[in-house]
This record gives C-alpha cells, sequence and structure tokens, in this order.
C-alpha cells in the first residue's frame, strides 16, 4: 500500500520514523512518501522527504504571520503533491495548523486519513475537535488521558501506547562527557532557543557546572553561538540527546516530548517554558476556561500531578532554574520522589511495541475498507 505522512517539526519526525519502521515490517509491500526530516529519511531507506520540517516548523503567533506565506505555499505544495501520488491513506503527524487544512483537502477528495499524535484539543482550540470528527477517519492517540476526553468528544480513536517507549528503550546509549553535567535541551524552533537560552546560560552561570546543550537535529551551530559568547562550561553535541539525558545529573528542558523522554530515561528534571506577551496572553486566556488541564508538560499531565516543576513565563528566571537545579543535584529525597513517580510515568504510556501495532491497525482498517 502507499502511506502519506506529514510531520513539521522534530517530534513528529522521530513518531513518523518509527510508524514508517512499523509500517514496512506489518506490509512488506509498503511505498512511502512523506513530509518530515532526517529520522524518516532513515526509515524510509535514504528516500529523501518532499520537504524537510525545518522549512516548515513555527511556534506561537508571531511566528505564524512572519512565516504565512511560505506555509500556504507549502500546503498548496502538499495538495497537488497528494492528489498525483495517489496514496491509500494519509497519515498527518501532530502539526495541526497544517495537517487539519491537509485533512479537509483529503477528506473532501475521497483520501482516507489517518491522525496520528492528536491535536492537543485538550489544551486548546477544543473547536477543532469538531474538524477531527468531519474529516478524519481514525485518530491515533498516544497519551492515557486522551481516552476519555476523546471518548467524550465521539471521536473514532485507537489507543495502542506512546511509541517513545520504544524509542528510548531501543537506544544504544554512549556516555557523551567525562564528569558531572547539567543537560539543557531548548527545543528545536529558532523561537524556543531564543527564549530558553538567554535565561539559562545565566542559570548556568550562577551553577558553574559543565552544560552540554542537546542541539536540535534542524539547527546549527550558528543558533546557539550568540547566546553561549564565551562561556567555556557550555558545549552544544548533535545527534546525542538520549544520551545527553541518560548521564546527566539533572535536566533543564523546554516544555514538549523532551519532558516524557527524560522520564522515560530516569533523568530529575525542570521543565521551562515562555512566549511572547502576545502568545502568552492568548494562551492564558485560553488555560483559564480549561479547568481540566493544569500542567504543560506531558509528564506531569500523564501523571496527573506533579513530577517536577514547571517555571512558566515570568517564573522562569535564571535564580529560579539555578534554585531547581541544585534541589535537583543535591537533594537526594526529592530526586527519588521523582524517579518514583517516572515509573509510574512509564507505566501509564504502556509497553513496547506502539508503532507496531499502531501500524497493524492502520493496515487492518484500509483493508476491512477495501
Amino acid at each position: 500500500m502507499r502511506y502519506y505522512l506529514i510531520a513539521g517539526e522534530a517530534s513528529g519526525d522521530l513518531h513518523g520514523s518509527n510508524l514508517v519502521k512499523g509500517l514496512r515490517a506489518a506490509d512488506p509491500d509498503a511505498v512511502f512518501r512523506y513530509w518530515g526530516g532526517d529520522l524518516m529519511a532513515a526509515a524510509c531507506g535514504g528516500q529523501a522527504p518532499v520537504v524537510h520540517y525545518r522549512d516548515c516548523a513555527v511556534m506561537g503567533i508571531t511566528d505564524v504571520v512572519r512565516k504565512g506565506v511560505p506555509l500556504l505555499r507549502n500546503l498548496s505544495r502538499c495538495k497537488e503533491d497528494i492528489r498525483s501520488w495517489k496514496p491509500d491513506v494519509v497519515i498527518p503527524i501532530d502539526y495541526p495548523g497544517f495537517n487539519l487544512k491537509v485533512a479537509r483537502f483529503c477528506h473532501e477528495s475521497g483520501i482516507r486519513v489517518f491522525y496520528y499524535i492528536a491535536p492537543k484539543t485538550w489544551a486548546s482550540r477544543p473547536k477543532r475537535n469538531r474538524m477531527l470528527k468531519a474529516w478524519v477517519d481514525r485518530l491515533f492517540i498516544v497519551f492515557p488521558f486522551e481516552v476519555p476526553y476523546f471518548e467524550k468528544q465521539g471521536i473514532p480513536f485507537t489507543y495502542k501506547g506512546n511509541p517513545l517507549v520504544d524509542a528510548v528503550d531501543g537506544h544504544e546509549y554512549e556516555r557523551p562527557c567525562e564528569g558531572s553535567y547539567i543537560a539543557l535541551l531548548p527545543g528545536s524552533r529558532k523561537g524556543e532557543i531564543s527564549r530558553m537560552m538567554p535565561v539559562c546560560m545565566e542559570a548556568a552561570d550562577r551553577l558553574g557546572m559543565k552544560v552540554l546543550v542537546a542541539g536540535a537535529p534542524s539547527r546549527t551551530i550558528e543558533d546557539y553561538k550568540p547566546f553561549i559568547g564565551e562561556r567555556d562550561n557550555v558545549e552544544v553535541l548533535f545527534g546525542r540527546t538520549y544520551d545527553i539525558l541518560k548521564y546527566a545529573a539533572a535536566a533543564i528542558i523546554n516544555s514538549g516530548t523532551a519532558s516524557l523522554e527524560a522520564a522515560l530515561t530516569g533523568t530529575p528534571q525542570v521543565v521551562c517554558w515562555s512566549a511572547s506577551r502576545i502568545t502568552y496572553f492568548v494562551a492564558t486566556k485560553i488555560f483559564r476556561v480549561l479547568d481540566h488541564v493544569d500542567y504543560i508538560s506531558l509528564g506531569n499531565l500523564c501523571l496527573g500531578r506533579p513530577a517536577f516543576r514547571e517555571l512558566i513565563q515570568d517564573g522562569f528566571t535564571p535564580d529560579a532554574v539555578a534554585e531547581e537545579v541544585r534541589r535537583l543535584t543535591d537533594d537526594a529525597d526529592y530526586r527519588d520522589k521523582m524517579i518514583k513517580d517516572y515509573s509510574e510515568i512509564r507505566q501509564a504510556l504502556g509497553g513496547r511495541g506502539a508503532s507496531l501495532a499502531v501500524a497493524r491497525e492502520m493496515i487492518q482498517e484500509i483493508r476491512f475498507a477495501i
């Protein structure tokens, strides 16, 4: 069968690559065309993406305005490419601002849509549920707390666990450096990096410890250099994210998939998030009406209580970050409690084999429809 996958950012590339592996294992005749990154390229045997996700990713309202015209061009290109390639199914992966528009096009064109990694409508823009219900044949979710939510919405879905468990457990770890260090994962988008790095560099000055920055696959060293300056205790490594997390004394993490990866590797962490004033203002208005969402990080959401601290917007300061990192490294009881909570998060995410299970479900769904 012919599978057309669309990932618009680093986490989608990771999930997409694991799904491709599962589809290839379950369907020896699988043929792929995709928008994504280097991980999906490797999973597809070196086949290049139609468009690399680094040319797609945006963060917040101000980024959307700045990249609006290129996004519209990409949308037109994607629709035409799908129309000409004629896939058996289109699989949008997260990235809802773009992918919901693609889903509508596919639905109106009679092309089957399996949405993988559901838009976080439980956190914001719940009106998108109507779009999912209208344009998506089946939703494939990856978080346990989404099950009761989407049941209530009446949207057909499948939950087979979270593919990060396989990705983290299957990694062959190698220590990235000698001695103790702090891991810093500032995100994959330029906007995230520009907001995280200045604060975290000041925190690093206060801590006086070595800091390893996990460079995002879509970025280059030039994206980090202006913030690091002359500091000789800060190093950026690319392609070593899991290694950096695994052996770190503690991690400073931009809210996102990385908070789950830290929980699965057993790394004590503090999650940080900030945005432009406009984006933050809109976000606070949205979250005030969503009384079922109490946290911004996926790990805490899976647990249903705070396993680790979240430093948000004005609370994200060099002093606050440094203080929390010191507690993570120096307070054994505090750290041990967090690690114990991590075991509950892992249990909630299910066991191994999620990507293969999802792939088999997708194939069964297509064959049943035929």
